[in-house]
Parts: C-alpha cells; sequence; structure tokens
C-alpha cells in the first residue's frame, strides 16, 4: 500500500510512537518490514497534529484546521495545513541532500549540500503567511473542483534559513533573469517517475526580497516532513504553492518558469471579472501573486454563547499578502455597521496581525459576529464571496461566527 513505504522511514522508536506502544522483540524486525498496526496509520499520528483537524483527502494528503484552532500568534505544527500534489518523499537523508542551481539565466550551475547552506551562509528568521490559494474554495458556486477547502488553510509560523537572495548572488545570475522556477523531490500521483506533481516560481523580485527563504527550520526545529523537510522554499504573502517543499532544485529562467501547475487554470485567474460558471480562455487567465487582505476569527469558536449582559471577547489574525493590514473592524448587525478592533502591528513583513475586541449585545437572541480587514492600499474584505474564478480561489469574503445571548 502507498502509505506502507511512508513508513518504512521511521525508526522503531517513531514506529512505536505511532503504534502507542512498545515493539517487543523489535530487533528481530526484518528489514523495510511494516509491522500490521502501521498499514492503515493515524494521520494525526503520523504527521503529528491535533485530532481536531480535517483531513480532506489522503491521496494527496490533504489536512486542514478549524478557526478556533489557529488562535495561536505563532502556529504550531499541530495545526499547520498540510496541502500535497504528489506522493510525500521517501526516506530522506538530510546529510546528502543536494539542491541544484541550473537555468538558462544562471552564469554557471552550482550544487550545495544542506551543510553548505548552514555554514556558509547568515541565517535569517522571520514569521511569515502561507495561505494556499485555494483556501476558501468549498463556498464558490458553480462549485470548483479540488480540495474543499474551509477557512483553515493558512498558517504564521517562524521560519528559519538562507535567503534565496544570497543564494544567487553566490551563484552568479545573468541580468536576463526573470523567473525562478523550483524542482522537488515529491512524486506524481501517477508513479510516472517523469511527471512532476508540482513546479511552480516566483518572479525575480519577489526572490531577492528579504523575506524569501530557503528555510531548513520552523519553529525552531527541523522542518517536519510533511511540511517540507529537509529544505523549502518560504516565499510568505503568496500563495502557499510559490513555496515548494523538499527543494532539490532551483531553475533561474530567463522567461516565466513553466513548470507543472503553471498554466491553465492551476493557480491563474482571469484577469478581468467573469460571470459564475464562464468559460475563460487561457489567455484571459493570470497568475496569482500577493494574496487579498483577509481575517479569521480564531476566539471564541463559532457557536458561543453568552448570559445576557456579557461581554464577548473576540481575537483572531488579518494578513494582506504583501501589504499590511491598517483596519480591523468587526459587526454584529450583518454589516449594516462596524466597530474598530484593536489591531497590533506585524512582528515583520508578511507576518499576519493580531485583533481583539470586546463585543456588546443589546439584548437576548442570535448575532452573528463579522470580520473585515482593510489595506494598507484602502482595500477591504468583501461582505460575500468575491470574484467566481474556475478553481475557486482568493475567496477573502468576511469571516464570521454565530453567538447566542441568553
Amino acid at each position: 500500500m502507498k502509505r506502507r513505504a511512508f513508513t518504512k522511514q521511521l525508526s522503531i522508536a517513531a514506529m512505536a510512537s505511532v503504534i502507542g506502544h512498545e515493539i517487543v522483540f523489535a530487533e528481530h524486525l526484518p528489514k523495510n518490514y511494516v509491522p500490521l498496526g502501521l498499514k492503515d496509520p493515524d494521520p494525526f499520528k503520523l504527521f503529528d497534529k491535533d485530532k481536531e483537524m480535517v483531513v480532506l483527502n489522503d491521496k494527496p494528503w490533504n489536512i486542514e484546521a478549524k478557526a478556533h484552532l489557529l488562535n495561536d500568534d505563532v502556529t504550531p505544527n499541530k495545526y499547520m495545513f498540510i496541502r500535497n500534489n504528489g506522493r510525500i518523499p521517501q526516506n530522506i537523508d538530510a546529510s546528502t541532500w543536494i539542491l541544484k542551481i541550473d537555468g538558462e539565466s544562471v552564469k554557471a550551475e552550482k550544487s550545495y549540500s544542506v551543510d553548505d547552506l548552514k555554514t556558509k551562509f547568515k541565517h535569517h528568521t522571520y514569521q511569515l503567511t502561507l495561505e494556499c490559494g485555494g483556501n476558501g474554495r468549498s463556498e464558490f458556486d458553480p462549485p470548483a473542483k479540488g480540495n474543499q477547502w474551509t477557512v483553515g488553510a493558512v498558517s504564521c509560523a517562524r521560519w528559519t534559513g538562507v535567503r534565496l537572495r544570497d543564494l544567487l548572488e553566490d551563484v552568479g545570475i545573468k541580468s536576463d533573469t526573470v523567473y525562478i522556477g523550483y524542482h522537488a523531490a515529491d512524486t506524481h500521483l501517477s508513479g510516472d517517475p517523469y511527471k512532476e506533481p508540482i513546479s511552480r516560481g516566483i518572479p525575480i523580485e519577489k526572490a531577492l526580497q528579504d523575506e524569501t527563504l530557503l528555510a531548513f527550520q520552523m519553529n525552531g526545529d527541523d522542518i517536519p516532513l510533511a511540511h517540507g523537510y529537509p529544505l523549502r522554499l518560504v516565499c510568505g504573502g503568496w500563495p502557499a504553492s510559490a513555496s515548494g517543499k523538499w527543494v532539490n532544485r532551483l531553475s533561474v529562467r530567463n522567461k516565466v518558469h513553466d513548470g507543472a501547475k503553471m498554466g491553465g487554470s492551476s493557480y491563474r485567474v482571469p484577469c478581468e471579472p467573469v460571470a459564475p460558471g464562464s468559460k475563460v480562455e487561457d489567455s484571459n487567465m493570470c497568475i496569482i501573486e500577493s494574496m487579498p487582505v483577509k481575517s479569521l476569527i480564531t476566539h471564541p469558536k463559532s457557536g458561543a454563547l453568552l448570559k445576557e449582559g456579557q461581554t464577548l471577547h473576540i481575537k483572531g489574525h488579518a494578513w494582506a499578502g504583501e501589504l499590511e493590514v491598517s483596519k480591523m473592524e468587526y459587526s454584529i448587525d450583518f454589516g449594516s455597521t462596524w466597530q474598530r478592533c484593536t489591531l497590533q502591528k506585524p512582528v515583520n513583513r508578511l507576518a499576519w496581525q493580531h485583533f481583539i475586541a470586546q463585543v456588546q449585545f443589546p439584548k437576548k437572541g442570535y448575532y452573528e459576529v463579522w470580520a473585515k480587514a482593510t489595506d494598507t492600499n484602502g482595500k477591504s474584505q468583501p461582505m460575500v464571496l468575491p470574484g467566481w474564478n474556475p478553481k475557486g480561489y482568493l475567496n477573502n469574503a468576511c469571516h464570521r461566527i454565530a453567538v447566542k445571548v441568553v
């Protein structure tokens, strides 16, 4: 079975941890034998996730958080969404991992080990917001194909690594460089070794930003396997598909990267608004770059009960792609009027921002608390689903929770 290969790389101690008991006589296990107790592994144990996380797909693995699980200022691994396009690579040995730099616009091909990156370049740490371009897809009508993400395909972990800019400077790139494309060690679901599940890229301007990293740590530890161990490209503020996992090759391109899932309707939306259900010509599709302004109420959980006269303390996060959030508001009358929240500055560029507010309700009854963020360009979240697109990307409609005052 497909999961069996994944478990082969686990140590005896790790297998025992997943099973939940010591494996007695483990020293007699045949090489590459997978104990029966691991044939159908618990994904929450396998990926060290909280059991309230929601598995959307296991071929490939795609798992999201619920809004109230994302209440931490820095997202811990147990609440981080997993978005995969292919099979997670097996038997990774970081000590032999090689990152190759090639492409039409590189002055000379060059390779680095993970140790080279860790010892020859300055380390940088940033807290960076990563959100799947399809987060919120489940609300689109007509429905869009793909994992039906609700609101939980977003995270803001702390990433440590080297700046891609420093690496490109060390390699040497030509003046005609347009794009940096990534390639990785995950394999296609079909099993075809010549097919890449995904190979996306970023314009050179994004590659040269201070916060664009080749990361080897997440929240102070080695990056968990499901999140890209041992090396991940991290491009905060852009759809998370630009942050390639298990990266083993970067191509310096003199044109827009043409890897897998760079064309068609993959991570592209109509350049101009279209009617729902429209068929859009390929020439009228544009690559998603900066994600739109958005917010999430993470406390309390939707469905909260309050006593009459009690104040509701709400908390959440807001982010705005390449920009900052300049204003955060809430409404309890379905968007008729809005009240200001207290909004913090980000800890660094491209990190999400925290907001709080104390909400009073005039009498007993059912309410909804709606949250609306506005970015530094004055753009606010729409109260309803934004423009339809074929793959259901960029849903940044106001988040809302239900509240009953009794």
